[in-house]
């Protein structure tokens, strides 16, 4: 039996914790705040609930196989709720989509919303998009990035050609998408990674076709209840879960990991460190080697991924505003009238920092509008979590987001700016709480707040993003700055990519009860 502690409470640690104690090992999880979940957050106050963190599940085929490779399955301890309409877009000139959740009722609703043929345009993407999925799924979504699988799709041509590593995400969406309605809504799946669309690479082609092959889901009651599920399924493996604790230091004894060091003073011995924290921390504080330290000035060569600017509100009377449009819909999202303006600002003008980064002056407005009694007080409230697209925090070379009344002007721009595209909410908050990048990066200890690590910003980023195994003996790497991504699915891969590496615990068969 292999004593295993995981650094941090994130869904990528738990996922870690959970199927490594079902394959017999003695796991400790150690979590620097109070309360788990990482970036899948919650705040409670006056009977509102907010998820904090992501507001949507996708690719729910990853966590049944979570749940059932580690005990009882997935429905058996959480209600998934498909969504019948994925989101409701608001495009640039005022038109209108309500995407369906069946991928099947797609081509129907765009033809219908936006004009004979965007149906066909979007099909003609998603096949393609699909080809893309079928060749990196398994070699690299599921697997540990190697050479030898880098390799295997060079020496292939026609995956090679499918894939078009050469190409960013936008230039390959341009090949399909003659309508800039749908190469809007393509733009915006490369900030599902924190990235650039006209510098991210034309994989990420995979993120729309699995979000619309598999569906949108929500959870009854905030997503929040994931992250617990996952939790106590650790805990009925055998995990021991710490919260409270801050892990200062990785011990190491010659090339190999020894145990971890806590703020008190605490060492805990251990075989295996599984490190569900941003691998910037992990190379830049937790670790004191020579290895590290390269390891360091490698990964600082990366673009950071962007961060988000979020308004949790507490609203009132919606029963009797009148929204464009009229009824409630889950998911919105309004779009910028110039998508490129908004990445210049966030990356800096040609995603080259000519001018440095500064916060989106008409950002793209994404809004999460659960109606589920269990978050609200009463009939007619509404928690609501807006998110906009922000630079990361860097008072040094970049946005400073501690800079008094800059938070609280900002937000109302955003609250205006949501009323001119048609939804007015702005005489029905109760209350608002505003996050940051600072905040973020204050409570999740993500550098800059920057909320997927690494942006995925040329050819070869994908390749770049730090391994899940690392140079020293029984440490890896779990989560959103590590492979395969950030995002629940892929965080939750990442966990069964680490449980694979290291495999079951000595005279423990080779699959899970």
């Amino acid at each position: 039996m292999s004593r295993v502690v995981v650094i941090g409470a994130g869904v990528g640690g738990l996922a870690s914790a959970a199927r490594l104690a079902s394959l017999g090992h003695d796991v400790t999880v150690l979590e620097q705040s109070d309360v788990i979940g990482g970036k899948l957050g919650t705040i409670e106050h006056d009977g509102f609930l907010f998820d904090t963190g992501p507001s949507l599940v996708t690719m729910p085929y990853v966590f049944a196989e979570l749940f059932g490779q580690t005990g009882a399955p997935l429905e058996s301890v959480l209600e998934l709720r498909r969504l019948e309409v994925a989101c409701r877009y608001r495009f640039a000139d005022g038109t209108e989509l309500d995407m369906p959740g069946r991928v099947e009722e797609i081509p129907g609703a765009l033809d219908a919303a936006l004009g004979s043929g965007t149906g066909r345009q979007w099909s003609r993407f998603l096949e393609r998009s699909g080809k893309v999925w079928d060749i990196a799924r398994g070699p690299f979504l599921e697997s540990p990035i190697t050479a030898a699988g880098i390799a295997r799709l060079a020496a292939n041509p026609l995956s090679l050609a499918k894939v078009a590593p050469w190409r960013s995400l936008r230039g390959f969406g341009e090949q399909d998408l003659a309508d800039p309605r749908l190469r809007a809504l393509l733009d915006r799946y490369a900030t599902y990674t924190g990235s650039d669309p006209r510098r991210a690479p034309s994989a990420l082609a995979t993120v729309p076709f699995a979000e619309q092959a598999y569906g949108s889901w929500y959870v009854p009651g905030g997503l929040w209840r994931l992250g617990a599920a996952i939790a106590d399924r650790a805990r009925e493996c055998g995990a021991r879960i710490r919260t409270g604790v801050d892990v200062t230091r990785i011990l190491q004894e010659g090339a190999r990991v020894s145990g971890v060091e806590t703020a008190d003073g605490e060492r805990i011995a251990a075989d295996v460190v599984v490190a569900n924290a941003d691998a910037e921390t992990v190379y830049g504080k937790l670790l004191s080697s020579e290895g590290a330290r390269r390891a360091a000035r490698s990964h600082a060569k990366l673009d950071p991924s962007l961060s988000g600017f979020v308004l949790l509100l507490a609203l009132d009377g919606l029963d009797e505003a009148a929204f464009e449009h009229g009824e409630a819909t889950h998911h919105r999202v309004l779009f910028a009238e110039d998508y490129d303006a908004e990445f210049d600002a966030i990356f800096g003008v040609g995603g080259q920092a000519q001018s440095g980064p500064k916060p989106v002056e008409r950002p793209t407005i994404y809004i999460a509008a659960p109606e589920d009694p269990e978050i609200v007080p009463g009939p007619g409230s509404g928690a609501w979590f807006v998110l906009v697209n922000a630079p990361r925090h860097d008072p040094e070379h970049g946005v400073d987001w501690n800079e008094p009344g800059l938070a609280e002007q900002y937000a109302e721009s955003l609250l205006e700016l949501m009323a001119e595209r048609g939804v007015d909410v702005r005489d029905h908050v109760r209350w608002m709480r505003i996050r940051t990048p600072a905040d973020l990066e204050r409570e999740t200890r993500s550098p800059g707040g920057s909320i997927y690590g690494t942006a995925s910003n040329g050819a070869k980023a994908s390749f770049l993003r730090p391994a899940n195994r690392q140079p020293v003996e029984g440490l890896y790497l779990v989560g959103g700055s590590s492979h395969p991504g950030g995002g629940l699915p892929l965080v939750t891969l990442s966990a069964a990519i680490v449980a694979e590496m290291i495999g079951p615990a000595e005279g423990r068969g080779s699959t899970a009860p």
